[in-house]
């Protein structure tokens, strides 16, 4: 038997405790805050000299934060200079160098001031350098003449630029020349040979370097290098060369290691904390020798060493002041060794142990500010008030510094201030703003009231409480509205309000009430928590064997929370069942007809709800006999003797011996490799192999240490793996294929990031794997720019023009040469806003909820990006009706792509509304339209707010009423129709009376004394009658009559006369049925009551409402086998305010412009007999933000 169950439970509470953002010290957008640095360019800003220079600098506070900047230290008046703007609402610098401006004018140190009342923030000092590419000098080079085993150095020396450049070495067809243990470049872009062989002449050894930042490339003149060899020498070469050279020339023969570089036995080198230590030495010899490093007195750091240029190069990345000490590079062939000591000293810049973080106080309250921070040398702390040095600003006597604290006493609200922390030594700074916030404001919960959470017992449940008040408040949880507090280890209370119950029972559940109070006031905050029953696989599928063509059935019986709706989805082999229909799935099982071979494998029973999941799985094995009891079917046993034979460089033999197949025949081999020198441990899929075969040939891949292993599979499942094979190794090439899922995809307006999958360690195919990473603007540049890279899976292009069009490719490329050359694909720059909002807006409105609105589409080159569509901000300004101002709540509507209108519906009657539209595109939006204002016709109102009958009499009732909670218009008349009942509810005649509008009572005389009447009210506008409201009320009797009257009906002995009537008329139907069943015929008379009763009428469809909005009626799901009942009678009418105009029918689809699709459903009720047509406000859409 083979079957698995797994249960996963949802952790949305958790999730969202996670992700909780909102704490005590985050001030409400609607206070007075101190300005706050959001966003600033880097300290150390190189820019393109061809480019305009954008130094950001971007602010919130309350009220909105002045800008201003000083330049080199002293202010910088940007109205006096013609090519300096300020960004509106913003205090980002913009310098036009496009249009005359030189970048180097503008070189220099940049610092912002964000400025309110209640205090300035500052910038970092941002240092502006413009990027540099200086053209090689000329220099007249003469050709290298080397003897055979000698050592060389190609002197590369690139012109200074900025950034530095990237130094490669290339030949005259632009192809990388090859690097070896032997041949390499160091770090300083030289190109070192440890011995120089024949095949080392050549005179194209040149020497390229790649500025970034202007994207330039500069090449060094070609150097030629020719090697001899006494053997080979001629008299031309002879003529190159001095007596020394010629008599003092011996053979070739080996030579101990030398160091190239450094030189000397001991070097050092100070690196900084947190950047990239490389050491590197490289060694002349024949043989050429081998490198090889060591840390003296210690280890090297595991997961952050690295070699790299044939181990010549030691990276040591993240460096700490642990990584300081003597490193030794040993360089050995079989002559002997040399070694250097580089002694290492890591120093730091300042970093930060405790950053000073925003303070928020009440007047009279302590507290402290404190800036700690660490470095080598350690840093010096000083301090700032809003950007003046402390010494110098203003005096607050609630202010003390006690080096890196500042402590404030009693402080009151002119203490409100921004004050900057600045830690510098000799390699850097730090500098951090943090405010002084001083409110008296109550508490404040935000999470919302009521809010609903719901958990599955014994998992964790989270209840939010957000709050914000200064004091800050005191925070307290009681079960129940007015329960105890609550205490103890059945409780974990977070700092930021949220109550944890870590294992949540049914006990649990109920109404939780949270208290957040302080000395200016109290507020409280209700949360329900619902305990839901986890869903339960009770009856499993069970492992079944089936005759070929038989019939299966795997059951699947659950047990589930009754409040939550499962949903059961089968899978076959982790897969979709097949679309056949042999196959069918019942409420709690799964039947396969006619079942074949292709029907084997594994069936998966998923049962999902909103809270969690559960499943469980078997295996159908299909035979060609009916099983045997006797016979028990496994998996099969391991493979052994694995034997390797044939090694090629590219293909490989493997056999083995199959094991025991236990009764299943073995059906296939699936064979996997290990590779030792990439990935030791993992085993990954190389090929399968019917179970007939017990050899295969395998392609292989080069530079992979490989060993094999077979697993044998049958109709039960698969073996243990077999024992490896024996390790081969093969050699080295060029790599096979280029990387995948490249992509050109903009981050910013100004750039463009190229990403690509990087290929895996046995894809490398040998050593020193890297990445030719190409781009050209499409259509508008004919060479390609390249750049290469290793150890990365992205590229970032920066100094692009805006969503333009490129061309991008990556090749990859090892030691030993380049992949094919790979296939181009289109990508685009970074998108930016929108520049223009659509214009000529025009709205036309069709009836009382719903309207039109048109404009005209955007340019597309405005666009700056893809056009995703458009925004409808619309809002209610005022009811007409009331003449009455709300709170404004602005609702979105999204249109997909082009569109040039869209409809508005669930408009609320006889109102007033603005809208503007904004285009859409992936960065954001663009800016509005004027706003657009236009007004709904009135409607039928709602029904009346209250209907209430008092002081009943003989012959009076008194009637008062409340005007419609929505009138949707100027009210015209009220309409009272009433009728008796009698004691059996017959109705009697209807009476209609119409009354003013500006009425709110009635008194009705001349009444039947102890009568009761039905009463049916409405209330009507110019377009119609509303909704009506309905009650019922008894006219008192005479007390002398009362006294003497009986109702028979209620007397004892008639009810039990009426149920022995009763039960005598059921036996002898029963009889009637049995005679009739044995050929009797008895001849029935039927007779049904023909009193009409107005409850029971057809009811008209509503008159001008798109029917009212409900979130309960729209997710309740079908049932299956759901059937609307035959003898209900519906009556459509024409309304010119109804969907039915505008969709499939009252219930059908809205979607003429395809934003709205089963959003708006009709409401019907039961009407009196007269059919007065009812109604309700159509409820506004509340969440409409999302693509349709």
């Amino acid at each position: 038997m083979m079957k698995k169950m797994s249960i996963s439970t949802s952790k949305t509470s958790l999730v969202l405790f996670l992700c909780q953002i909102i704490s005590a010290l985050d001030v409400p957008l609607d206070l007075s805050q101190p300005p706050t640095i959001t966003q600033q360019s880097p300290k150390d800003y190189i820019v393109d000299p061809r480019e305009n220079i954008v130094i950001q600098c971007e602010a919130k506070g309350k009220p909105p934060p002045s800008f201003s900047w000083t330049r080199n230290g002293t202010h910088f008046d940007i109205d006096k200079d013609a090519q300096v703007t300020m960004k509106p609402n913003s205090g980002t610098l913009v310098i036009n160098i496009m249009n005359g401006g030189k970048a180097e004018a503008y070189e220099g140190v940049y610092q912002c001031t964000a400025r309110n009342e209640r205090g300035a923030a500052i910038s970092n000092n941002i240092v502006i350098r413009p990027s540099r590419s200086p053209l090689w000098t000329k220099e007249k080079l003469e050709p290298n003449h080397v003897r055979e085993g000698d050592s060389l150095v190609l002197h590369c020396r690139p012109p200074v630029g900025l950034p530095p450049p990237i130094i490669f070495w290339m030949d005259n067809a632009f192809q990388r020349l090859p690097q070896s243990e032997r041949v390499s470049q160091g770090l300083n872009g030289d190109l070192y040979f440890s011995n120089v062989q024949p095949e080392d002449t050549r005179e194209d050894y040149i020497c390229y370097a790649r500025f970034n930042h202007t994207q330039t490339i500069q090449q060094k003149q070609p150097i030629s290098v020719k090697v001899f060899s006494m053997d080979s020498l001629n008299d031309t070469i002879a003529a190159n060369l001095s007596d020394t050279d010629i008599y003092g020339a011996k053979p070739v023969t080996e030579r101990q290691p030398v160091l190239l570089t450094p030189t000397g036995s001991t070097s050092t080198k100070v690196e900084l904390r947190g950047n990239v230590l490389l050491l590197e030495c490289i060694a002349a010899g024949l043989p050429t020798p081998v490198i090889r490093w060591i840390k003296e007195g210690g280890e090297l750091p595991a997961n952050r060493t690295f070699f790299e240029n044939f181990k010549k190069t030691l990276k040591i990345i993240d460096v700490s002041e642990a990584d300081s000490g003597n490193y030794k590079c040993i360089a050995r062939n079989a002559l002997g060794s040399v070694h250097h000591v580089i002694s290492v000293t890591v120093k730091a810049a300042p970093y930060w142990i405790t950053a000073p973080r925003n303070l928020v106080l009440s007047p009279g309250e302590d507290g402290t500010l404190i800036c700690r921070a660490n470095g080598n040398p350690k840093p010096s702390i000083s301090w700032l008030a809003n950007g003046v040095p402390i010494a110098i600003a203003p005096e607050d006597p609630s202010r003390k510094v006690d080096g890196d604290t500042i402590i404030f006493s009693h402080v009151q609200e002119r203490s409100s201030a921004v004050y900057q922390c600045n830690a510098s030594n000799e390699y850097g700074y730090l500098l951090a703003n943090a405010f002084v916030n001083v409110l008296a404001e109550p508490p404040r919960i935000l999470t919302p009231a009521n809010k609903l959470y719901q958990v599955i017992a014994d998992s964790p449940a989270l209840l939010d409480c957000a709050y914000f008040g200064s004091p800050k408040p005191e925070i307290e949880w009681f079960k129940g509205v007015k329960g105890s507090i609550l205490r103890g280890n059945e409780y974990v209370f977070h700092d930021n309000g949220t109550l944890e119950i870590p294992v949540a029972q049914k006990n649990n559940a109920g109404t939780y009430t949270c208290v957040a109070r302080n000395e200016l006031g109290k507020i409280q905050n209700e949360v329900q928590l619902e305990i839901k029953d986890p869903t339960m696989i009770i009856k499993q599928p069970e492992y079944k064997v089936i005759q070929r063509y038989g019939q299966v059935s795997f059951e699947c019986i659950i047990k589930h929370d009754s409040t939550l709706l499962p949903t059961v989805t089968w899978l076959k082999d982790n897969d979709e069942l097949p679309d056949d229909e042999r196959f069918l799935v019942g409420k709690d099982n799964l039947t396969i007809m006619n079942v074949t071979d292709k029907d084997d494998g594994t069936y998966t029973c998923i049962v999902n709800t909103t809270l969690d999941s559960v499943s469980a799985s078997a295996v159908l094995t299909v035979v060609a006999a009916p099983p045997t009891p006797a016979i028990i079917y496994a998996r099969p046993n391991p493979p052994f003797d694995l034997e390797l034979t044939g090694q090629l460089e590219r293909s490989i033999d493997l056999s083995w011996i199959p094991g025991d197949e236990n009764n299943s025949p073995i059906t296939s081999f699936v064979i996997e490799f290990e590779d030792a020198l990439h990935e030791p441990g993992v085993w990954r899929y190389q090929t399968e192999v019917p179970g007939s075969q017990t050899t295969a040939q395998l392609k292989l891949s080069p530079y992979v240490n490989y060993s094999f292993r077979v697993i044998a599979v049958n109709r039960i499942g698969r073996s243990q793996p077999s024992e490896p094979s024996e390790q081969y190794l093969t050699k080295s090439a060029s790599p096979d294929e280029n990387p995948a899922n490249v992509q050109g995809i903009g981050s910013e307006p100004d750039n463009l990031v190229i990403t690509w999958e990087p290929l895996k360690g046995f894809q490398s195919n040998g050593p020193g794997l890297q990445y030719k990473v190409s781009w050209r603007q499409k259509d508008v540049d004919d060479e390609w720019t390249s750049v290469i890279v290793a150890n990365v899976s992205k590229y970032i292009v920066s100094g692009t023009p805006t969503f333009v069009p490129y061309e991008v490719k990556v090749q990859a490329l090892n030691d030993l040469g380049y992949a094919p050359e790979p296939s181009e694909v289109i990508g685009h720059s970074g998108e930016d806003l929108p520049m223009v909002a659509p214009g000529n807006v025009q709205v036309h409105v069709i009836n009382s909820t719903l309207a039109k609105v048109h404009w005209d589409p955007v340019p597309l080159k405005s666009v700056r990006g893809h056009l995703q569509g458009y925004k409808i901000y619309y809002w209610k300004v005022q009811s007409l009706s009331r003449r009455s101002r709300r709170h404004i709540e602005k609702k979105i509507l999204t249109f997909r792509g082009n569109k040039t209108f869209g409809m508005l519906p669930g408009l609320e009657p006889y109102s007033s509304y603005k809208l503007n539209v904004r285009v859409v595109n992936g960065k954001g939006e663009g800016p509005a339209s004027p706003d657009k204002v236009f007004k709904t016709p009135e409607g039928v109102p709602s029904s009346p707010s209250f209907l209430k009958i008092t002081n009943p009499t003989l012959d009076s009732l008194t009637l008062e009423w409340g005007s419609p909670t929505h009138p949707n218009g100027v009210l015209t008349s009220y309409t009272l129709k009433f009728q008796p009942i009698n004691n059996t509810h017959e109705l009697g005649p209807l009476v209609e009376i119409r009354i003013p509008a500006n009425e709110s009572s009635l008194i009705l005389k001349n009444l039947n004394y102890s009568t009761r009447y039905k009463f049916y009210f409405n209330a009507q506008t110019s377009v119609g009658s509303g909704s009506q409201i309905t009650e019922e009320a008894v006219t008192i009797m005479d007390e002398a009559m009362a006294s003497r009257q009986v109702d028979i009906a209620t007397q004892g002995w008639f009810i039990g006369l009426m149920c022995a009537v009763a039960l005598l008329i059921l036996i002898l139907l029963i009889v009637c049925f049995i005679r009739r069943n044995k050929g009797g015929k008895y001849p029935v008379k039927e007779k049904e009551d023909a009193h009409a009763d107005p409850e029971i009428q057809p009811m008209k469809e509503d008159d001008g409402t798109f029917g009212e909005y409900s979130d309960a009626e729209d997710h309740k799901p079908l049932k299956k086998g759901s059937r609307t009942p035959s003898d209900r009678t519906v009556k459509k009418e024409d309304s010119d305010d109804s969907l039915v105009d505008y969709g499939e029918g009252v219930n059908g689809q809205f979607n003429e412009d395809g934003s709205f699709i089963g959003q708006y459903s009709g409401k019907k009720e039961k009407e009196p007999a007269e059919g007065n047509e009812s109604s309700e406000a159509p409820s506004p859409v509340n969440a409409m933000n999302s693509f349709v």
